[in-house]
Order: structure tokens, then sequence, then C-alpha cells
């Protein structure tokens, strides 16, 4: 209907400035050290990121930026939270998200100040809005995609394990 309608004519408009371009993305940190979230301070999303970023390295420092995400305002805070991150407290990547909902529920992550902050972000910026089947013009103007939040702490955080599991075999390798 008319979100629909709305959300296409962004799009296109946004196309065509460029801000979705792929020569913009800037690629992931190897090994993060502080990864900054901007979500909201209640549910899942929070713990499924802090879940899955401490299983994957213990070490990683995470650095809320609560905010709202859906509703009146919502979109203020969201750019908000981005720009706090480029501008008063660096961190090697952030998340920005939020878990699924309806078109109005993910509304926020639709609208021009939030496509735009990513889009003007020095931090490469993962777009994890809603699950699998959701699209965002925040998932355009974002660094990448994950399907849903527990994805994006899976490609924002190397498993130490895993790295440890490559430099042995590696060691092995010399050796023999």
């Amino acid at each position: 209907g008319e979100l629909s309608l709305a959300f296409e004519q962004l799009k296109e408009r946004l196309t065509a400035e460029g801000l979705f371009a792929a020569e913009h993305k800037k690629p992931l940190p190897g090994f993060p050290k502080k990864i900054g979230v901007v979500t909201s301070l209640s549910g899942a999303v929070l713990r499924d990121i802090y879940r899955v970023s401490k299983r994957r390295n213990p070490a990683v420092q995470l650095v809320l930026y609560p905010v709202q995400v859906q509703g009146d305002g919502a979109a203020g805070q969201i750019a908000a939270g981005i720009a706090f991150f480029n501008q008063k407290y660096p961190v090697d990547v952030l998340i920005v998200g939020r878990g699924g909902g309806s078109m109005e529920d993910l509304w926020a992550f639709n609208e021009e100040p939030v496509v735009r902050a990513i889009y003007a972000s020095r931090i490469p910026i993962i777009s994890a809005v809603g699950h699998e089947t959701d699209y965002t013009l925040a998932d355009f103007a974002g660094d990448v995609r994950a399907a849903t939040p527990s994805q994006a702490a899976e490609l924002a955080v190397p498993d130490t394990l895993e790295q440890a599991r490559y430099v042995m075999n590696l060691q092995v390798r010399l050796a023999g």
C-alpha cells in the first residue's frame, strides 16, 4: 500500500544519489576489539548479539547505544547513535538493528536520516534489521546486511577457536 510506495520512491531517489553503491561499501575489520551496537536496551536482539559475540571471542568489547527502534523519534535516535560512535566513541565496527516485525514496526530503518547516517559513517556498519525476509533501506545503505542480529554478531566477531585451529594447522604444515 502506501508504505510500499513510499519505500520504493525513497529507494529510487537514494539509489540515484549513490547511497547504495557498491563502491562506497567498507570492508569489515578482521579482528575487531570494540563493537558498537545501536539497538533497543530491551528485547532479544541485544542478548543474541552478546551471546554469539562472547561465544566466538570472550575478549571482544560490546558498547551499546540504546535507542527506540520503532515509533515517533526512533529514526532520529538511531541516526544519533551512529553519529555518536563516529564523532565521540570510535569502535571497529557497528551493528545497527532490531528484531523482526511488520513493515510499520521496521519503518524507522527506512527513514532518510537513518540511511544518510549509515552512508556517512566512517565506521563499517552491519545492518541487522528484522529476520531473513525483511529488507529495509538501512540494509541497502549498510556495508554488510545480516539476515538476523545473531548473524550480525557472527559476521562481526571472528571465532577464536576456529582461528586457533587454523594456526595449529599451519604450524603442522610448516613443521612437516
